[in-house]
């Protein structure tokens, strides 16, 4: 079995811009690569789970998000050897109050539901009991727990709003990280601990 981060996009990844739509929009945060590459040095895999109801809000359409994802998987690459850092993005486009009818439906593949989840780790063969989700909301840190996944809220995004609410819910984090190269150096920690 595979041991593997699961990573929210937006606001984890990259910035949030409300609506990633078009690639000229995408920013990430500066250490990204280098703490992607260290959880590949570790021996995760990396998958990017992701709500993207603005495709169910006529915001774009699958085939524009599909162009944005494959410019993300081009730009994240090692230094080392070229190799692509993300291993696999899933992604729900439903939302209740969408407008395209296709898509205007709950969903279980919608965060904080497990869909996403379940079908990585049937496709990876994925152990979650040793796997991470990190993410920068109440939504990821939900998911992660409806998972069985350790969780890490990050900062950056919209982590500092949504710390409070995760408390409130009686949450448990396992680690509130500075940004993603910080959550990479938790991770590290906590399997050299052994």
């Amino acid at each position: 079995m595979q041991k593997a981060i699961f990573l929210d996009r937006d606001g984890t990844i990259n910035e949030e811009v409300n609506y990633l739509r078009k690639i000229s929009d995408i920013k990430f945060f500066p250490d990204t690569p280098e703490a992607l590459q260290k959880f590949k040095d570790l021996g995760f895999i990396n998958i990017i789970i992701t709500n993207q109801s603005g495709i169910a809000r006529g915001y774009l359409s699958e085939s524009d998000l599909k162009k944005i994802h494959k410019k993300f998987r081009s730009l994240l690459v090692s230094d080392l050897d070229g190799g692509e850092l993300i291993n696999d993005i899933f992604y729900s486009p439903h939302h209740v109050s969408g407008i395209i009818e296709e898509y205007k439906t709950d969903s279980d593949d919608r965060k904080p539901n497990t869909g996403m989840i379940r079908k990585a780790q049937e496709k990876y063969d994925i152990n979650l009991k040793e796997s991470f989700f990190i993410g920068d909301s109440f939504t990821d840190m939900k998911c992660a727990e409806n998972a069985g996944l350790k969780k890490i809220l990050v900062k950056t995004g919209y982590g500092i709003n949504d710390y409070q609410k995760c408390k409130d819910e009686n949450i448990d984090i396992d680690y509130y990280a500075e940004d993603l190269l910080d959550a990479s150096g938790f991770v590290e920690k906590y399997f050299l601990k052994d």
